[in-house]
């Protein structure tokens, strides 16, 4: 990997065997993460978002069938290690979970335990991954609740998960995933279900701490108002592949996927007349053991050309400026609806 690379996933594949058919979650999926920086992941349910990052820390069920790829991570001194080629319960991957990387889990209220205290479970990391004493380890998990900005610590500490709200969970899950300074974290969906007021104190809490740490994050969203307010670079994910990827200017200003596209059409911005409606994209997500042949969004395409992307894959098109887009048609816009209504 280049030495300013931190995290590099090439052509991984995840599939699960089921009654219906062969489940290809994850498709080839391939994109990277720099020191430093924070890459959106942003796509509709169903599109691998989850899977991909639960590769990365081998955490997948155990009927989950490896299709290939490879996962290469960069620890803070230096070592490069293939993730992918490690056990799932082995020693490398037991010392790397909660050490070089943290995972901030979409439900704190599943991924805590509810039979321990919250100072407990960060004790229990800080221990797992430090030789330190069990008073050091409590007085770090009091230091770790402070810097997330946990009202009263000192009694926060000896509470269990139930005890506190929602915004609290999560910044106690943060709080756990930060136990012992990662330089990976993966945050999946971390303001899901939380309210506007509680999702913005969340991201700034991350922003802020992203940039005392130094550490490199991978932010897993559906909402593209999120990952604007936080990622330098976002990935487009539909049906197990990347679609486009793109700092943040590019991907708003200049998509050039008709998936990315038709995503930020369906914003709500503020200026717009009165009682238009808004862009929709037609159907559902495919079943993912039902894959279209060629491109997968081809279904859903307003300018998909028959012969071509019904039965061809596209190719990844590659931009000068780093941007790119997996599509046979990249960079032409979407038909105006005004002007189609007008044109009516």
């Amino acid at each position: 990997m280049p030495p300013e690379r931190i995290l590099q996933l090439n052509d991984v594949g995840v599939h699960f065997p089921t009654r219906d058919g062969l489940v290809k979650a994850v498709n080839g999926v391939s994109y990277h993460v720099n020191r430093g920086e924070v890459l959106g992941i942003v796509g509709e349910s169903g599109s691998g978002k989850s899977v991909t990052a639960r590769s990365i820390m081998r955490l997948l069920p155990k009927n989950a069938v490896d299709a290939g790829g490879s996962v290469q991570f960069r620890k803070r001194d230096g070592q490069e290690i293939v993730l992918s080629e490690q056990e799932r319960l082995g020693k490398t991957m037991r010392s790397l979970r909660g050490g070089d990387i943290g995972m901030v889990f979409q439900e704190p209220m599943t991924a805590l335990s509810p039979v321990h205290t919250i100072g407990t479970q960060i004790m229990r990391t800080v221990m797992l991954h430090q030789k330190v004493s069990k008073a050091q380890a409590r007085q770090r998990a009091i230091e770790l609740l402070t810097k997330v900005q946990m009202p009263r610590p000192n009694e926060i500490v000896d509470n269990y998960p139930h005890h506190l709200s929602g915004g609290m969970r999560q910044r106690a899950m943060i709080a756990l995933a930060l136990a012992c300074d990662p330089c990976l974290l993966i945050a999946d969906e971390p303001t899901t279900a939380l309210d506007v007021t509680t999702e913005a104190q969340i991201l700034e809490l991350l922003k802020s701490l992203q940039q005392e740490m130094d550490m490199a994050i991978v932010f897993i969203t559906h909402n593209f108002g999120v990952v604007a307010d936080i990622a330098d670079r976002i990935a487009v994910m539909y049906l197990g592949r990347v679609v486009e990827t793109g700092t943040v200017d590019e991907i708003f200003y200049e998509p050039k996927h008709p998936y990315t596209q038709a995503l930020l059409g369906s914003i709500p911005r503020l200026g717009k007349s009165h009682g238009k409606r808004l862009r929709t994209i037609s159907g559902m997500v495919p079943d993912p053991y039902n894959v279209p042949s060629g491109c997968s969004f081809h279904p859903r395409c307003e300018r998909a050309v028959a012969g071509v992307c019904n039965v061809r894959i596209p190719d990844v098109v590659h931009y000068a400026s780093g941007q790119i887009a997996r599509c046979h048609f990249p960079g032409t816009d979407l038909p105006d609806p005004d002007r189609m209504e007008a044109a009516q």
